[in-house]
Formats: structure tokens, C-alpha cells, sequence
């Protein structure tokens, strides 16, 4: 009698107790090193996604290209392997003419342009990554593009012939219109391109430039500002579909805190970058106005080129912009 009473009471017992399930886990891939500052933004997404979900909710970060690399990532995505990933938009120009808009030269060439740009852009991005199984949970820009060598470039005649790292369909179209040789170099790969005379010209940002350490390797710095390319955060629609109502208000508030500071961020170390690049020997120039003039010209090629390719929603999305 008394152990079937003991037995009933451990019943209750159990009973009575909320059983915890395991924390969702996913995985996020990134292309670019823990101390880019996109990286340094996740970090702290995934990490306030887990406090919002009262550790419900359990994201590993995989930096530096670690678990898929730059373009692997989308196809990623959208096929479940990764339940969220981080792109940058350009890369995919080759698929859609919606992915390589921010990367047009001079188009937007500052941070308050590019964030007009971002919101003109965002319906049809966002209409486009539905239609692939996958939903836009926040997108940061980088730093302003300028152009890295060591020959003295004054105007866009001096690009001949340069071995360009082409990281986009855009960037390797750029080097077309100037007479660059375009050579596709990921980021994870540059230092060693740049050490073995693979690449001796480039545009990117003045974050990508330290991360690299392109001082090592180059000595000038045309700070053109051509254009601010935007890394988007993707996540597979079922997956999140999949999530209970905790779990997904916390990866959106994380999301919408992380698309605020990550914007912050970037405008805010944009000169940290600049200085530091300087300090470690490179000479920070500003380009000469023959040179500005025949990149802009590039610039305008390049958009008459895209709105042919874009159509409707292409001019619905200009329209907007230049009206913001």
C-alpha cells in the first residue's frame, strides 16, 4: 500500500512538472572573419535571439567561409542545409537584376542614399526571395567601395590593363567598361591573391581592406565612395514557419535591433577603418576629379544597363528612390 502511494505521488510529481523541450538550433553561415564588422553584428543577433527566446531558441554562427562558402550560402538557404545564412547581394547580380542594384556605381554613394535605396528595393528583394522559398530578415551596407592599387591612378585610363579582383558580376563588369582584366577572387581568398600577383587593383570597402590587410600589399586608397553593397540576412521559409510564437518574435526583434545597429556600425567605423589603413602606411587619396568623372560615366552605363535587364519593377524601384 505504501509503495503504490509512493508511486502515485511520483506520478503526480511528473505530472505537475513543465517538461522543456530542447532549443530550436540553427545555423548561420557568413563568408567574412569574426572581427568584420558584420560578423561582430551577428555575434550579437544570435546572441540576443537566445535571451529574447529564453534559450528557446539556439543559433550557431559559422564565420570566415567555415561551413559554406560566399556563394555556396544562398543555395544553402534555400535548401534547408543552413536554416539562415548571410549573403552579400551583389554576388547573385548573374540571377536576378534585383540582387546587383546597390552595387551600381554612384547610384547611392552615401550612407542616407543607400538606406533610401534599401527601402525602395526592399518590396521586390523581398517579393523575389519569396518566390525562392526564403524570407529577407534584415540587410546592413558596408563601408563606402574605393579603389586599392599601388600604380598611381588618375584617371579611369589608369585601370587598363590591371589584374582587377572581380568579387560580383558588377565588380568584374566594371573592370570590362575600364579595361581591367577581371580575375573572381572571394574575400577569404584575397590575402593570398594579393600576395602572389593574382590581383594588383580592386574596389571594396575600407572594412574588407583591414580585414585583409591589403596594406601588407598595397600602398593607395582612392576613397571614390562608389557605392555601398548591402550583405543580407536570408532564412528558409519553412523553417521559419516551423517556429512556435516565441521563438519567432525573438529571431524578429533580434533581426530588427540588428538591421538598426548593424547600419549604425558601419557608418560609424567607416573612418576607424580609413585611419587605421593610413596608420599601417597606406596613403589615403582623394580621387581627382578626371578620375570621378569617368567613374560615374561607368556608373551611368551600368544603370541604363540594369533598367533594360530590370524592366518594370526596375524603373517602379528608381522611381521610388528618387522620389524619397
Amino acid at each position: 500500500m505504501k509503495r503504490t502511494l509512493l508511486i502515485s505521488a511520483f506520478a503526480a510529481v511528473a505530472l505537475s512538472t513543465p517538461v522543456h523541450a530542447d532549443p530550436v538550433k540553427w545555423d548561420l553561415p557568413t563568408a567574412y572573419p569574426a572581427s568584420n564588422l558584420h560578423s561582430e553584428n551577428l555575434a550579437q543577433f544570435v546572441k540576443e535571439v537566445k535571451e529574447l527566446s529564453g534559450g528557446d531558441f539556439d543559433i550557431t554562427l559559422h564565420v570566415n567561409a567555415s561551413l559554406f562558402k560566399a556563394p555556396e550560402i544562398k543555395r544553402a538557404v534555400q535548401s534547408n542545409q543552413a536554416q539562415a545564412g548571410e549573403i552579400l547581394l551583389t554576388n547573385f547580380a548573374n540571377e536576378d537584376p534585383i540582387y546587383a542594384l546597390d552595387g551600381l556605381p554612384f547610384l547611392a554613394t552615401g550612407y542616407d542614399a543607400a538606406w533610401k535605396l534599401y527601402q525602395a528595393q526592399k518590396p521586390v528583394l523581398a517579393k523575389k526571395l519569396e518566390s525562392q522559398g526564403m524570407m529577407l530578415l534584415f540587410s546592413v551596407a558596408w563601408p563606402p567601395q574605393g579603389i586599392y592599387a599601388n600604380n598611381e591612378i588618375n584617371t579611369v585610363e589608369d585601370l587598363k590593363g590591371l589584374k582587377w579582383r572581380a568579387y560580383s558580376p558588377v565588380t568584374a563588369r566594371i573592370a570590362e567598361l575600364v579595361g581591367a582584366q577581371p580575375v573572381t577572387i572571394q574575400q577569404a581568398e584575397l590575402a593570398q591573391a594579393m600576395a602572389t600577383g593574382v590581383v594588383n587593383a580592386f574596389m571594396t570597402s575600407g572594412s574588407t581592406g583591414w580585414d585583409t590587410k591589403v596594406y601588407e600589399h598595397m600602398k593607395r586608397f582612392y576613397d571614390t565612395q562608389a557605392w555601398l553593397p548591402k550583405n543580407a540576412v536570408l532564412v528558409n521559409k519553412k523553417a521559419f514557419d516551423a517556429l512556435d510564437e516565441n521563438c519567432r518574435q525573438a529571431l524578429l526583434k533580434a533581426a530588427e535591433a540588428a538591421e538598426k545597429r548593424g547600419w549604425e556600425l558601419s557608418r560609424e567605423k567607416t573612418q576607424w577603418y580609413l585611419d587605421n589603413l593610413g596608420q599601417n602606411g597606406m596613403e589615403i587619396i582623394t580621387p581627382s576629379a578626371e578620375l570621378m568623372s569617368g567613374l560615374s560615366k561607368v556608373g551611368e552605363t551600368m544603370l541604363g544597363e540594369w533598367l533594360e535587364k530590370a524592366g518594370d519593377d526596375g524603373k517602379q524601384v528608381i522611381d521610388a528612390y528618387r522620389a524619397m
